[in-house]
């Protein structure tokens, strides 16, 4: 898989030849577009012009070494700028820009799993592998779900946008716009809109349209939503050029310089007091006056600004906190941005949302209650959550909780609900089950149990002793921008 430079063109960055980063860019845009054509697809404008090329001469990549996460880097032919690298990983001509790859739940050789009912054991550890893509500002964690190789965490011919989540599933011939999530689904030439969030197993061909949230168990329950038209485009647009817009942005934009000084050093150090049991990593922003519970977890590339974050509680990749208080256990998934909000003991905030209170209009969320995947809360006044509730959705005010929440108790219950632009068919109570265990699950995986045993260890203990390294790229000639190829761990 050779790629020549011949037919190419000299892009020359102040005095900086990159001939072979460009020849990367025309090899990942031919192999992701002949997946995605019969989708009408063409990313190559998208790889010329999202982010700038110097761009990926300023930042250097970086990764993490633990006792608890074994490692294996292997970079062949790619471009890694600014990303960060947590567990076993291989990386093969491919672009990565400021991306997260968390490869500390992965499964291990030994383990036991089970798909559709058959119980296959892991001969290898999982790795995760990333061949052919280009991923902007996009997390990769969790474990794969592919039954087909349960060894390995594949993201291939794929193109993930500012602020994707890929969260547990294989990616084959894929596009997912900015702002979106796959979650433990497995994707196939497949189109996900610009912050639409899927959780539907195996896609095929299929274009999800913009703002949709999807939620399926086969045989169990569906529950779909999709934003009324114009109001993504108020917070997320992604044009033909790769030029991005909109609330979610602007906002993420006034608040970069804060990661500035971190990112100079290989060591920061920590300006806060930090209980023994939880942890904060060094490349999150800790701004104003804050306070740090116990078991809490604060990961890489988090912005937490005047907040409490209690006992338990965790803020996971590109998070932003500010002006709020969580007051124990809570969890805020990737992409999550809490503002001016109170959130209750246990309340889950899913992937991406906007919970955008004001001094003026702050929110107030009950305590065990799930704020849906991509929901948008924008205060307009103040707004109140009931206890044990979800909430999914656009609300700007109090009245739109009339056909954007519903008690869990309730929900339930149910087997054919229709609020707004929501439905939901099936069980009900299968439905909360299973939120319920998965958030527990993340909980326990984070370490808010942990109670000074071993068995309850999790990630805010097992990331405490870890030391980190960096990563530079060539800085002229042909190999401008390139990583070296190298091999890192076992």
């Amino acid at each position: 898989m050779h790629c020549t430079t011949a037919v190419l063109p000299n892009y020359n960055y102040n005095g900086t030849i990159m001939e072979k980063l460009e020849a990367l860019f025309d090899h990942i845009a031919a192999r992701v577009n002949v997946n995605l054509k019969p989708m009408g697809i063409d990313v190559r404008p998208l790889l010329k012009n999202a982010i700038p090329r110097e761009r990926h001469l300023l930042y250097y990549a970086f990764y993490a070494l633990t006792e608890d996460h074994p490692i294996s880097f292997k970079f062949v032919n790619s471009n890694l700028a600014g990303s960060y690298f947590l567990g076993k990983t291989q990386v093969d001509r491919s672009v990565l820009y400021k991306s997260d790859v968390r490869g500390d739940e992965l499964k291990q050789k030994g383990d036991v799993v089970e798909f559709n009912g058959v119980k296959t054991k892991l001969f290898y550890d999982e790795v995760i592998r990333i061949i052919n893509s280009y991923l902007v500002k996009t997390l990769i964690h969790n474990h794969s779900k592919n039954p087909q190789i349960p060894e390995v965490f594949r993201i291939l011919n794929t193109v993930a946008m500012h602020y994707s989540n890929i969260h547990g599933t294989t990616t084959e011939g894929a596009y997912l716009g900015a702002f979106s999530t796959v979650d433990l689904s497995v994707l196939h030439n497949c189109v996900i809109g610009d912050f639409s969030y899927v959780q539907a197993g195996d896609l095929s061909r299929i274009t999800i349209e913009p703002g949709r949230v999807w939620l399926r168990a086969n045989g169990l329950f569906e529950f779909n939503y999709l934003y009324p038209e114009g109001v993504v485009e108020q917070y997320v647009k992604l044009d033909e050029n790769g030029k991005l817009s909109g609330k979610f942005i602007d906002y993420v934009d006034d608040l970069k310089e804060d990661f500035v000084p971190i990112y100079s050093t290989a060591t920061p150090e920590s300006i806060i007091d930090i209980p023994d049991s939880a942890y904060v990593s060094p490349y999150a922003v800790i701004k104003g006056t804050c306070e740090i519970g116990e078991n809490a977890l604060v990961v890489q590339r988090a912005h937490i600004e005047n907040s409490v974050i209690g006992k338990g509680a965790n803020a996971q990749e590109n998070c932003y906190i500010a002006n709020s208080i969580f007051e124990g256990n809570n969890v805020t998934a990737h992409g999550g941005k809490v503002i001016w909000t109170r959130n209750g003991q246990n309340v889950f905030v899913g992937f991406n949302s906007f919970v955008h209170g004001t001094e003026k209009n702050p929110i107030t969320i009950g305590r065990d209650s799930i704020v849906m995947p991509h929901t948008i809360i924008d205060a307009e006044e103040p707004i109140e959550i009931p206890e044990n509730s979800a909430v999914w959705g656009y609300v700007t005010r109090q009245a739109d909780l009339e056909t954007q929440c519903v008690n869990l108790d309730e929900l339930a219950k149910a087997t054919d609900v229709t609020l707004g632009n929501a439905t939901f068919k099936g069980d009900g109570k299968a439905f909360v089950e299973a939120f319920k265990h998965r958030i527990d699950h993340i909980r326990e995986e984070n370490g808010a149990y942990f109670d000074g045993s071993d068995k309850t260890r999790g990630h805010a203990q097992k990331t405490q002793d870890a030391c980190f390294n960096i990563l530079q790229p060539f800085q002229a000639g042909p190999d401008a921008g390139m990583y070296p190829t190298m091999t890192i761990g076992n």
